[in-house]
């Protein structure tokens, strides 16, 4: 799904924005780094007035900071999606050099390598037209919605007015399929061969509101699983859940920990968690499903546990990425 506000031009040069959602670089950052998560509007909407929203996110930050703390210690110390995000860069910008003179820049909502930091990098550059690429596969309003806001307000502060054209969502695109299904039957190899593992595709969890408010987050989602498990086993049972709720209100069910309880309750002896919706391993994969789901699993007689690892510098991801942005210039070359 692209979105555009001009047409593209062979002559001009042009610059790749890789849009991500960033993360702490050390445990002195964590605290600021949830502070920036809390104040964003387009990921908590509490209709008040900023001020009162920045006090809350202070508020909750320093609340929330030691546990999170401990949660990044439990990793290394600090999120890895922001040299993941940073090699996916510079592979894409590699496989584009093939085909087009290009720059590719990395925007993270939150933290470093901020949206204004890229800006300053395009312009230094000389860019004259620019694709957003956001690496969230599927629309959301709080993750690909708020990165692009946020880039848009970036551009006005600093005066950046270049023809742009932005790809929204890449939920079903088939090398980004492909790269997915590499990384299944990599995973499904672990497993003894006498083992037939349940399937569960873990996404992150939005509040319900959300959808009800028309964001075409989980249809996006359920659309990739089908496609994923059209072409998985047709033996393998599979089921669709959701995790990293951080609010009390109504999120999107069933939440990974009930589906791994309700499995290994009913007798299931093996499954392969599959983060459909993360295209890097970070804390929401490392930490909280190879780590914690796991041993919630163990103790709810679950076996054999595996996790697909993140896409991260797949080769075929980055085909993927790189046929997306090459067929914007197509697109563009045909208007």
């Amino acid at each position: 799904m692209m979105t555009q506000t001009g047409k593209l031009s062979t002559g001009k040069k042009l610059g790749v924005v890789l849009l991500q959602l960033g993360g702490p670089d050390s445990l002195e950052a964590v605290q600021p780094f949830l502070e920036q998560m809390f104040r964003d509007p387009d990921l908590l909407n509490l209709r008040i007035p900023g001020w009162i929203q920045g006090w809350l996110a202070r508020k909750f930050a320093v609340r929330r900071t030691v546990h999170v703390r401990q949660l990044y210690a439990s990793i290394g110390g600090k999120s890895t999606i922001g040299e993941i995000t940073h090699l996916q860069a510079n592979l894409l910008a590699k496989r584009l050099r093939h085909s087009i003179d290009c720059k590719v820049f990395v925007a993270m909502r939150y933290g470093n390598h901020s949206s204004k930091e890229a800006i300053e990098s395009i312009l230094e550059a000389g860019c004259e037209q620019l694709i957003l690429l956001p690496l969230y596969p599927q629309y959301c309003s709080a993750s690909t919605g708020s990165s692009l806001n946020e880039w848009y307000r970036c551009c006005r502060a600093k005066g950046l007015d270049l023809l742009t054209v932005q790809i929204d969502s890449y939920c079903s695109a088939k090398m980004y399929i492909c790269a997915l299904m590499q990384r299944i039957h990599e995973t499904l190899n672990k497993f003894p061969a006498d083992i037939s593992p349940h399937l569960v595709f873990s996404a992150h969890g939005i509040p319900s509101s959300l959808i009800t408010k028309g964001d075409p987050y989980q249809k996006q989602i359920e659309q990739t699983t089908q496609l994923v498990v059209r072409e998985c086993p047709k033996s393998l049972p599979h089921t669709l859940c959701y995790q990293s709720k951080a609010t009390p209100v109504a999120w999107l069910e069933p939440s990974l920990t009930k589906t791994l309880k309700n499995l290994g309750k009913s007798g299931t002896q093996a499954v392969l968690v599959i983060p459909i919706s993360f295209v890097s391993d970070h804390l929401e994969t490392l930490s909280e499903i190879n780590i914690e789901a796991r041993r919630d699993a163990e103790s709810w007689g679950i076996r054999h546990f595996q996790m697909m690892p993140g896409l991260n510098g797949s080769p075929l991801f980055i085909d993927a990425l790189a046929e997306l942005v090459l067929q914007v210039i197509v697109q563009q070359q045909s208007l």
